[in-house]
C-alpha cells in the first residue's frame, strides 16, 4: 500500500510540473497573439492603401496593356502554397492545412503532374516531402515569430516567375485565417492570376515616368508579394492563437487529472490510516483480553 501511495504522489508531482510548463506556454502564446494581431491589423491598413493605388493603375492600363498576371488562361498546372508552423504543440493548426490540401488534390487532380506545391514552415515542408509531392522550393523556409518580408520574398518570387514563364497556370494559397482568439478557419486564396483588386477609388491621375507597361511589371509582382506577406501575418496570428488554446486545454486537463489523483491518494491514505487504527484497536483488545 505504501508503494502504491508513493506511485500516486509521484504522478501528482509530475503532472503538476507539466501543468506549470503548459501554463507558462499559454501565457507566452497569449502575449504573442496580442502582438501578432496588432501587427496584422496595422498591415491591413497599409494593404488597403496599396490596393487603392494598384486598382487605379490597373483600371487605366488593363484594356490597353493587359498584363500576364491579370489575364486568365487555361489551367494545366496548379500551384498550392501552404503556410504552416515551424514547431508543434498548436492543436490542429497544421493538420487542418494538410487535410485541406489532400482533399483538394484528391478532388481536382488525377495525377501528380497536374500540380506543384510549396510551403512556408518546417512542418509543411516536411509533410510535402513525405507525401512525395513535387516541390517548387527545394529548400526550407522558416517562419519566425517576428515575420520578415525578406524571409518569404525569394519563394514568392519563384511562384511569380513560374507563372510568368508558363510553368504554372494558377496559384492557390492554403492557410489558417485568424477569426478571433477562439476561432481559426482554413482559407483558400487564389492569388494568380490576379482577380479583382479591392481598393477605394482615389481618382489620382498618376504620371508614369518609366511608362505604364514598365510600371505594371514592377508594381504587380510587388503587390502579389505584399498580399502573401499579409496572409503570413494572418496565419502567424492564428498559429499563436491555436497554440494558446492548446496549452490552455492541456493545463485544464492536467488540473483535472491532479484533482482525480489527489482524490485517489486521499482515499488510499484514509484506507491505510483506517487499517492502522483497526490493528491498534485489535492489539489493545487482545492485550486487555489476556488480563
Amino acid at each position: 500500500m505504501a508503494n502504491s501511495l508513493r506511485a500516486v504522489q509521484s504522478r501528482i508531482n509530475s503532472t503538476k510540473s507539466t501543468a506549470q510548463i503548459t501554463k507558462a506556454m499559454y501565457m507566452v502564446s497569449q502575449s504573442k497573439v496580442k502582438r501578432a494581431e496588432k501587427t496584422y491589423k496595422s498591415y491591413q491598413d497599409f494593404m488597403g492603401r496599396i490596393a487603392s493605388m494598384v486598382s487605379e493603375i490597373v483600371k487605366k492600363a488593363s484594356d490597353e496593356y493587359p498584363h500576364k498576371l491579370l489575364v486568365d488562361r487555361e489551367v494545366n498546372k496548379t500551384a498550392y502554397f501552404i503556410i504552416t508552423s515551424d514547431t508543434g504543440l498548436a492543436g490542429g493548426y497544421n493538420n487542418n492545412i494538410f487535410k485541406a490540401l489532400d482533399e483538394t488534390i484528391k478532388a481536382n487532380h488525377k495525377s501528380n503532374d497536374e500540380f506543384v506545391t510549396g510551403a512556408i514552415g518546417k512542418k509543411g515542408f516536411a509533410y510535402l516531402k513525405s507525401k512525395k509531392y513535387e516541390l517548387l522550393n527545394d529548400s526550407l523556409v522558416l517562419v519566425r515569430d517576428d515575420v520578415m518580408f525578406m524571409d518569404i520574398e525569394p519563394l514568392a518570387q519563384k511562384f511569380i516567375d513560374a507563372y510568368l514563364n508558363g510553368e504554372i497556370d494558377k496559384l492557390v494559397i492554403i492557410y489558417n485565417h485568424y477569426v478571433n482568439s477562439l476561432t481559426q478557419e482554413v482559407r483558400f486564396e487564389e492569388l494568380l492570376p490576379i482577380k479583382e483588386i479591392e481598393g477605394d477609388s482615389n481618382n489620382i491621375d498618376f504620371i508614369y515616368e518609366t511608362g505604364i507597361e514598365r510600371t505594371l511589371d514592377l508594381i504587380l509582382p510587388m503587390y502579389v508579394k505584399d498580399i502573401i506577406f499579409g496572409i503570413i501575418l494572418d496565419a502567424k496570428t492564428a498559429e499563436h492563437s491555436s497554440r494558446m488554446n492548446a496549452m490552455k486545454s492541456a493545463t485544464d486537463n492536467a488540473s483535472e487529472i491532479i484533482d482525480k489523483l489527489q482524490l485517489l491518494y486521499n482515499r488510499a491514505r484514509q484506507s491505510v490510516v483506517t487499517n492502522e487504527l483497526i490493528d491498534i484497536i485489535g492489539g489493545a483488545n487482545a492485550i486487555g483480553g489476556d488480563k
